[in-house]
């Protein structure tokens, strides 16, 4: 069956089965890889995405319940100024290690933050509790996040969203 979905602003055709996840649709339908497999079962977080900017797991959501929801993936985070401040906190803090989760965990991040721009050190262990790295980066990883929270308290960044 055909579906028109909206993804990084873009109007995209899907002819693809209606339970198949977005995951499969964006990797092997759209050749956006850089939403990745983790578990397939939506625990790891690898395949984190924005719907209506929430942060989702691509993995668990079917292409025939997206409706006319606003997809978002890791490839347009650098159109928002938290995406681009995450990323290069992730390069500044040296966050990867084998990098294979950071996607999930830029998406998940910026979707915090454009709900709450502020978040306290609990409630960022909190947001990120659901994305696992397997490389233990949860140490850096929180201290990106503080950086970008931080520096956009001196700067006065207005523009929040992710």
């Amino acid at each position: 069956m055909a579906y028109r979905v909206e993804i990084n602003g873009e109007a995209r055709e899907l002819d693809v089965p209606a339970d198949m996840p977005l995951l499969w649709a964006l990797r092997n339908e759209l050749g956006m890889v850089g939403t990745k497999f983790g578990c397939g079962i939506g625990a790891c977080g690898a395949c984190t995405v924005h719907v209506d900017g929430v942060a989702t797991r691509s993995c668990s959501l079917r292409v025939g319940s997206i409706g006319d929801r606003k997809i978002t993936t890791i490839e347009a985070l650098e159109e928002s100024p938290v995406g681009r401040a995450l990323q290069q906190a992730w390069l500044d803090e040296d966050v990867m290690q084998c990098g294979y989760c950071q996607a999930g965990q830029l998406m998940n991040a910026s979707a915090l933050l454009a709900r709450n721009p502020q978040p306290n050190a609990q409630q960022i262990d909190q947001a990120m509790s659901g994305n696992i790295c397997r490389c233990a980066c949860y140490t850096r990883i929180r201290k990106a996040i503080v950086a970008v929270v931080e520096h956009k308290e001196t700067a006065n960044v207005g523009d929040h969203d992710a």
